[in-house]
């Protein structure tokens, strides 16, 4: 329930206050939908260490959050789960095409994948990804137009059925399909999803990132939930950056990169990994290694030839991931 009543709490942001009005100790962060619990316990760490600054949220799908940051929405910084998302603001002018060389990682603290959520004792016997296709399982994840999760959820999809068809790019699209028609409702972030599957209770798997899955079954109990972590997913990385247009008329840009410096913080990578995170931080991820499941990790350049292609291939108007969607 927690995870649900913050999907309705979290602050909504939408004004963007005149650059004579913002206060130079007030952030807004602008992120991705299932980061309500991440970045709720991350911003009141920072404030401890940093009295009298107020960091403000503003959550939604990540694609659509940057098309809010585009249309006015004030955000001095961003933690989105894309890197495609960044690049739209990059070319709307809001922040610098060398964003990535801003902070370590190419801009991503920590990462994750996606990952499997099924009902306990898991009835429908759901192991990979070949079962999400099958005529007898409802499937749920949000709308890859406008959730960045349900975007890698996509391209890990077709990344197993490459491998799986060897290439066969008809047979990879008749896999998307049938995956596609066989999700009921496609909510437009990955919280909405997770509430339509957990209070809803519609579909048989949920499939969202494994830091969702982990704390959904963790707030639950064992006896709800059960993790399913396929045999191949795709690395989902979390990049950040400062919306330098944005915090240069705020005058909050020091205080943007220190917020997003505390990020790859020991105590920040320690709250990320509580949270269900894979961390950057190696004596971090050494403390939590029993907690995260082995997995063969693919990454979009060796499967799609980077994010460049997969943005004119994929997710353009009229691309492959709307010729899918489409046909449903």
């Amino acid at each position: 329930m927690k995870r649900l009543l913050l999907a309705i709490a979290t602050f909504a942001g939408l004004v963007l206050a005149s650059p004579q009005a913002w206060p130079a100790d007030r952030l807004l962060n602008a992120s991705y939908d299932v980061g309500r619990e991440l970045f709720g316990d991350i911003n009141k760490a920072f404030i401890a260490e940093h009295p009298g600054v107020t960091v403000d949220q503003s959550h939604a799908g990540a694609s659509a959050q940057a098309r809010a940051v585009a249309d006015g929405l004030g955000a001095d910084v961003v933690t989105f789960n894309q890197v495609t998302d960044v690049d739209f603001l990059v070319k709307k002018g809001l922040i610098s095409a060398d964003w990535q060389k801003n902070f370590p990682d190419n801009a991503s603290p920590f990462y994750s994948l996606p990952s499997f959520l099924v009902r306990a004792g898991n009835p429908k016997h759901i192991k990979d990804w070949n079962d999400l296709v099958r005529d007898d399982v409802q499937v749920i994840f949000p709308n890859p137009r406008t959730s960045g999760n349900a975007r890698y959820t996509y391209l890990a999809a077709t990344a197993y059925a490459k491998e799986a068809f060897k290439g066969d790019d008809a047979k990879v699209k008749e896999f998307i399909t049938k995956l596609f028609n066989n999700v009921p409702i496609f909510d437009t972030g990955g919280r909405a999803a997770t509430t339509t599957f957990v209070q809803h209770e519609i579909g048989d798997v949920l499939i969202t990132f494994e830091s969702e899955t982990r704390g959904i079954r963790k707030e639950y109990g064992d006896d709800k939930f059960e993790q399913v972590t396929p045999s191949v997913s795709l690395l989902a990385e979390f990049p950040v950056a400062i919306v330098d247009k944005v915090a240069d008329e705020h005058g909050t840009r020091d205080l943007a990169k220190t917020y997003l410096d505390f990020l790859y913080s020991p105590e920040g990578q320690d709250i990320a990994a509580r949270n269900g995170l894979r961390t950057r931080d190696a004596s971090v991820a050494a403390k939590y290694k029993a907690d995260f499941p082995n997995v063969r990790l693919l990454t979009v350049d060796e499967v799609f030839g980077g994010w460049d292609k997969v943005q004119k291939e994929h997710f353009a108007p009229g691309g492959l991931l709307d010729q899918a969607y489409g046909s449903r």
